[in-house]
């Protein structure tokens, strides 16, 4: 009498090897194109540069040495921009902003990486309400690339 358990459990075996090899395979190519950043989710992302309602950012730039950043006043009345924080860059300013105006921040002495490096980071903006002489703070985010 023949065992045909055996056969059937080599089989088996075979089986199981062949497909544990073609996914071993498969998980190393993954590996290796996440290594080199083939699949670096940075190159993906669109550029935004997002900030409390009543104040858009209308438009961005990051360079190695300096920040630039052009805001829109939306809240309705005066306010007065004292100070901008991108990331590690921090400058003060005395800039009066009209409703519906827009005005050109530059933040110079900055450290925002290498050019073509993928820069994200938080933008703090410190203004006056001029018409109650109220200072507050809001926050936001600046994600681009340097250019």
């Amino acid at each position: 009498m023949k065992n045909f358990n055996y056969k059937k459990s080599q089989a088996a075996m075979e089986f199981l090897m062949t497909y544990g090899w073609a996914i071993l395979v498969v998980l190393a190519a993954i590996a290796a194109l996440a290594y080199f950043g083939v699949l670096s989710p940075e190159k993906f992302l669109p550029e935004q540069c997002i900030l409390a309602p009543g104040i858009a950012c209308v438009q961005h730039k990051v360079d190695p040495t300096t920040t630039t950043l052009i805001i829109s006043n939306g809240f309705g009345r005066t306010i007065k921009v004292t100070n901008i924080q991108v990331g590690a860059c921090n400058t003060n300013f005395d800039t009066s902003m009209l409703t519906g105006d827009e005005a050109k921040f530059i933040l110079t002495g900055c450290s925002n990486g290498i050019s073509k490096a993928a820069f994200k980071g938080d933008v703090t903006l410190t203004y006056m309400d001029t018409a109650y002489n109220i200072t507050k703070i809001v926050q936001g985010k600046l994600v681009t690339k340097v250019e």
